[in-house]
């Protein structure tokens, strides 16, 4: 189901001025404590730590005589670094908050060509159809998963959907392995012919070049070199690549999943003009989740992505900021008789989203 993004208009009517409310407030916020929207210290600090664990075990791999089963767990570490730097540096620099600089930004968001995407695709698929379509089936990408996995009603029943509350964890791990062998080039090729951008459209020759280049230099780095340097069989790098990647995915996917497909949040539809029933900032309360938001590591690996509501709303603030602007949203929310939706334990937000699953892999009742 493939509708045209622009054929979509969000209601235009907030008598509870919500939106205009809460911006105002959180302006307020940020003049008054004399801040940035932008990361800080803390995010540069960060940032530091997250290439560390990535990129550190790499070089002890190629470096030091280990053994095989050191070599094993050094790979799982750079997939949980791997998806550290995804979260908190890409995601920020893409977005446009990680620096007031646009070059530090352009720079960070580049960092997604070492975890094997791409930033043209990942800012019309992220930026552009999730971030404004948010949870609208047939609009929002990250709600087709193709056949394997039903995440909405709008989507096909297939009878293997009802094992899919089983099977699809075993499937979240293969999300940036994905990115690296096919990914990356049905996105270049359906976002070019439909002319979707973030910003200035790229040449086709411009961004089949840069996926051709990315791709090679991908490549040589995470395994070409290795199968150089190290005295061990192929296919064990191979393995080792594929770990790296299944850890990386299944952090990230769970992560995504559990801020937009849980029982808890819409999936609603335009109406047969197209138009939405709320507006795009009240859209974004009702088609969105928080979880785990008082847990400081949560907190801090996640880069936020625990504090969707409030990334949704501003996604050009950085996220070291939610903890504390969650309050003023959760308030406003309130005031304006509004859903705040959000989940107390990261436990419970797993929960929620697998019983969702089983739900949506239920074959469905024949209307009548």
């Amino acid at each position: 189901m493939q509708n045209n993004q622009h054929s979509i208009r969000f209601s235009r009517t907030d008598s509870a001025k919500f939106f205009r409310t809460l911006n105002k407030r959180v302006n307020t916020y940020f003049k008054e404590n004399n801040l940035k929207k932008t990361g800080n210290w803390k995010l540069h600090l960060k940032a530091i730590v997250m290439f560390t664990m990535f990129l550190t075990p790499y070089f002890l791999i190629l470096t030091l005589n280990i053994s095989q089963w050191w070599m094993l767990l050094l790979t799982i570490i750079m997939g949980a670094g791997m998806a550290g730097v995804g979260m908190n540096i890409m995601h920020d620099g893409n977005h446009g908050s990680y620096s007031s600089k646009k070059w530090v930004n352009k720079f960070m968001g580049g960092t997604i060509y070492i975890l094997a995407g791409n930033v043209y695709n990942w800012q019309v698929q992220h930026n552009v159809l999730h971030h404004t379509y948010t949870n609208i089936p047939g609009h929002d990408e990250d709600l087709d998963a193709g056949r394997v996995i039903r995440f909405s009603k709008e989507s096909k029943w297939r009878r293997f959907h009802k094992f899919q509350h089983y099977y699809s964890i075993f499937l979240y791990g293969l999300l940036t392995f994905n990115w690296a062998l096919t990914t990356d080039f049905k996105q270049t090729k359906r976002y070019l012919t439909r002319k979707l951008s973030y910003g200035k459209l790229p040449t086709p020759l411009t961004q089949w070049s840069i996926i051709a280049i990315t791709k090679l230099i991908y490549v040589s780095v995470w395994i070409v070199i290795p199968m150089l340097i190290l005295s061990i069989s192929w296919w064990k790098i191979l393995i080792g690549f594929f770990i790296m990647h299944y850890t990386a995915g299944l952090i990230l996917s769970i992560i995504f999943q559990l801020a937009h497909v849980v029982k808890q949040t819409d999936m609603p539809l335009p109406d047969d003009t197209g138009s939405m029933k709320n507006t795009w900032a009240i859209h974004q309360l009702f088609t969105t989740v928080n979880f785990s938001t008082k847990n400081k590591i949560i907190n801090w690996f996640t880069g936020g992505l625990n504090h969707q509501v409030e990334h949704h709303i501003f996604p050009n603030i950085s996220h070291i900021h939610y903890s504390k602007i969650s309050e003023i949203v959760k308030q406003t929310a309130k005031e304006c008789n509004l859903p705040y939706n959000e989940y107390k334990t990261t436990r419970a937000a797993i929960i929620a989203h697998f019983k969702y699953l089983k739900e949506m892999g239920a074959k469905p009742a024949i209307s009548t």
